[in-house]
C-alpha cells in the first residue's frame, strides 16, 4: 500500500494526459465526438498557427472555434483604428491626444504579449 492507502504502485492522482484520454474516450463512447465538425477529418492549419507559441496554439484554437475573440486581437484592431484616427486628425490637440491613447494601448499590448511569451498562459 502506498502513502495515501491506495493501492501498491497506483498513483492517487489522474495527470492531466490520463484525464483528457478519459474524457476523449467517453466522449466516443457516446458519439458526442463524432458530432464535431472537424471530427475524421486532417487538421488545418489556421492562419498564424505556426506563428503562435506552441503552448498557446490549442488555447487560441479553442477560442476561436467557440467563436470568442481574444482580447489582444481586440486590441489590435483598435490599434488599426487609432492609427487611421491620428493620421486623420487635423487639429494639434486632437492628434496628440489621440497619440497618447495610441502609445498607451501600444505598450498595453506590448507587455501582454511579453507576459504570454514569456509564461505561455492565457
Amino acid at each position: 500500500m502506498n502513502a495515501g492507502g491506495g493501492k501498491p504502485g497506483k498513483p492517487l492522482a489522474e495527470t492531466l494526459d490520463e484525464v483528457i484520454a478519459r474524457h476523449l474516450a467517453d466522449a466516443a463512447a457516446s458519439g458526442e465526438l463524432a458530432t464535431a465538425a472537424s471530427y475524421g477529418k486532417p487538421f488545418v492549419d489556421d492562419e498564424g498557427w505556426r506563428d503562435t507559441p506552441a503552448a498557446l496554439r490549442m488555447p487560441m484554437k479553442i477560442l476561436k472555434d467557440a467563436g470568442v475573440t481574444p482580447v489582444e486581437i481586440a486590441w489590435f484592431h483598435e490599434r488599426a483604428e487609432l492609427r487611421a484616427r491620428v493620421a486623420a486628425a487635423t487639429d494639434a490637440a486632437a492628434k496628440a491626444s489621440l497619440g497618447k491613447a495610441l502609445a498607451e494601448l501600444e505598450q498595453k499590448i506590448a507587455l501582454r504579449l511579453e507576459a504570454l511569451r514569456i509564461s505561455a498562459n492565457l
